[in-house]
């Protein structure tokens, strides 16, 4: 099943799919391994970084392949794509799902520029995900004068023909200082003037109940990636405190491990 059509669906049922970016094999493992446990579809991603890191074809192959080892209904998804070409590589690449991010231009830049990426994602069937509004990264200030307006989403989906809308509603990339409060009354808002599929990005450190209020108001793919990097290399670190053994193969497990524990938790929250 493509992408778009999953997101529909479980839009309509209330509930939502993880998505986790991965950075290596040791992250995909962990990832993988809490899907096939949880017997639930997962979202794999990369961004640009990640590709540059693992190579764009080794880094497909890896995710492909996983998928298919683990026995895992899965996507490929390119996260925070920032330009029309890296978008068309992917696809060319087997990408499943391209992300263009022009939430930081003027509106008619984000259009044209997602307009773009819709019309090359067409030729492979592919689904596009852009953003809408300010969705704080790391080091960037929280602002709600930059949230997402439910008739503006209303106007970048028809005029894009974009398959699904991050929006801004009190999210943000990376950790929170306090206890981030969403505007849920907003979300609800916007599902009710587009059909696209809604994507909260900054899902790590939202608490469960949080979550769960935000997929039954229409978001049905929720990122996580924060909390991925941070619980393996924590792991990690521990563990080197404590030994000299330099054998890789026995001091990654557990923070594979870990990582797994994490999604399985994830999962559970997305499920419904």
């Amino acid at each position: 099943m493509k992408l778009q059509e999953k997101l529909k669906r479980l839009k309509e049922e209330q509930k939502a799919l993880l998505a986790c970016n991965f950075y290596n094999f040791e992250t995909l493992k962990g990832v993988c391994l809490a899907a096939n446990r949880k017997n639930m579809p997962i979202i794999l991603q990369l961004t640009r970084s990640s590709i540059e890191y693992m190579g764009l074809d080794t880094a497909v192959r890896l995710g492909r392949s996983a998928l298919e080892s683990y026995g895992i209904e899965g996507w490929i998804h390119l996260d925070h794509g920032d330009s029309a070409e890296l978008a068309l590589k992917c696809l060319e690449a087997g990408f499943d799902s391209v992300m263009i991010d022009a939430s930081e231009k003027p509106f008619e830049e984000n259009v044209a520029l997602t307009a773009q990426v819709v019309k090359y994602a067409s030729k492979f069937g592919a689904n596009v995900e852009a953003e809408l509004g300010y969705v704080a990264k790391l080091g960037q200030l929280h602002d709600q004068s930059g949230f997402t307006q439910p008739e503006e989403a209303k106007l970048f989906v028809k005029e894009t023909g974009v398959d699904a809308l991050a929006v801004a509603i009190g999210s943000a990339h990376g950790f929170y200082k306090d206890e981030p409060k969403l505007d849920l009354e907003r979300l609800s808002a916007i599902s009710q003037v587009t059909d696209a599929s809604l994507v909260l990005h900054g899902g790590s450190g939202i608490p469960a109940n949080v979550l769960r209020d935000a997929v039954k108001r229409g978001i049905c793919k929720i990122n996580i990636a924060t909390e991925i990097k941070n619980i393996f290399m924590g792991t990690l670190a521990g563990l080197m405190k404590e030994t000299t053994e330099i054998d890789l193969r026995k001091v990654f497990p557990p923070a594979i491990d870990a990582v797994n524990l994490l999604v399985q938790e994830k999962l559970d929250i997305v499920k419904g």
